[in-house]
């Protein structure tokens, strides 16, 4: 998994800012219902996919992996909840997912380039952010996030590859683009926290090691 890890933080621009983690540690309830969020969304993104693009068999196959997965995840998130006396309940979304979609363009294929590309980013800087966090939560969470590393680096592999095979070679490019927005995104003040925010108003962007 270390291969794995490294080859993720190569692909991101830049490592989860300290402050992040810290405001993490102090919302852990927030960071759990936030999570249960993302995966179901990551789910709901994966099936729309499969929607939309029903005669690319490869992205298919690979999207109904990934939702299956997400969905596992969502109900693993939902019993650590309860266990916890976790309440879940509506919230707003962070900022992270929109500002990198406003970059998508709007006509195929160019469009599903960057639809994938973005679910690459997303799943990749999910993984990072559990590598990030499992050093300084309890047993139980740790060794779920930790367990959640193999499938979240294998999904961004996924998105990349097939963001790859619909522009017909190389997007190192496009991806550039979409990672300067997301270290914006990543390292600039948030307002309220969330999985995918930046950090609190006025903090730090030094990193844990």
């Amino acid at each position: 998994m270390n291969d794995a890890l490294q080859e993720i933080h190569d692909f991101l621009p830049c490592r989860t800012p300290a402050a992040w983690i810290d405001n993490a540690l102090a919302n852990q309830d927030l960071m759990l219902i936030d999570h249960a969020h993302c995966e179901k969304k990551a789910a709901s993104t994966a099936l729309s996919l499969m929607y939309r693009y029903v005669d690319n068999t490869d992205l298919l196959n690979r999207m109904s992996r990934l939702a299956r997965e997400e969905l596992r995840h969502f109900e693993q998130v939902l019993a650590i909840m309860k266990k916890r006396g976790v309440h879940y309940y509506h919230l707003t979304p962070a900022r992270y997912a929109a500002g990198l979609r406003k970059l998508v363009r709007r006509e195929d294929p160019a469009r599903l380039v960057d639809v994938l590309i973005v679910g690459a980013i997303i799943e990749a800087r999910s993984c990072e952010r559990f590598a990030a966090l499992a050093p300084y939560l309890d047993d139980q969470l740790a060794d779920f996030y930790n367990s959640l590393l193999k499938s979240e680096a294998r999904h961004y592999q996924d998105y990349l590859q097939l963001a790859e095979q619909a522009n017909g070679g190389p997007v190192n490019d496009r991806v550039a683009e979409f990672m300067a927005v997301e270290r914006a995104l990543i390292e600039s003040p948030d307002g309220e926290f969330r999985f995918h925010s930046g950090p609190g108003q006025g903090g730090s962007c030094t990193i844990y090691s």
